[in-house]
């Protein structure tokens, strides 16, 4: 039998520290310590080429569980669905009208950080309801 790999998941981008800093308030993540013999990402970025600066950024899950988020700036903009998309669990064992609620207090706590409502997707017998978003660039979300 194989063994299990770690792995990141990696976002293209425009601003990889914005989308970052986005993600670490959705999922309670947080920026990780520079580099060794840096103080801080500022002293770290300002020691690269000026067209390395700013195109990259990453959030880890503190208690070390959840995967390594990477974000990377890319030329091109995002032009189509995601094929792959992140589900945020806030609904977890919840139906009906609890769900809803949850859904909907999620959302209203994600407006405010640039995140965008797309639509709702009620329950149909047998898919729970969720609600798709996009986040500070666009990226496809659900609220599950």
């Amino acid at each position: 039998m194989a063994s299990v790999k770690q792995f990141q998941i990696t976002f293209d981008c425009a601003e990889p520290e914005r989308v970052a800093r986005f993600w670490c308030e959705v999922l309670g993540y947080v920026v990780p310590p520079p580099p060794a013999g840096f103080a801080s990402w500022d002293e770290y970025e300002r020691s690269l080429p000026p067209e390395d600066q700013g195109a990259r950024f990453a959030c880890v899950d503190p208690t070390g569980v959840g995967p390594r988020l990477f974000f990377q700036r890319v030329p091109e903009g995002k032009a189509v669905k995601n094929r792959i998309h992140l589900d945020v669990r806030v609904g977890t064992g919840l139906v009906g009208e609890q769900r809803l609620a949850a859904l909907e207090a999620e959302c209203a706590r994600l407006i405010p950080l640039g995140a965008t409502r797309v639509r709702l997707l009620l329950a149909d017998g047998s898919d729970e309801s969720c609600l798709v978003m996009q986040d500070v660039e666009g990226n496809e979300f659900c609220l599950d």
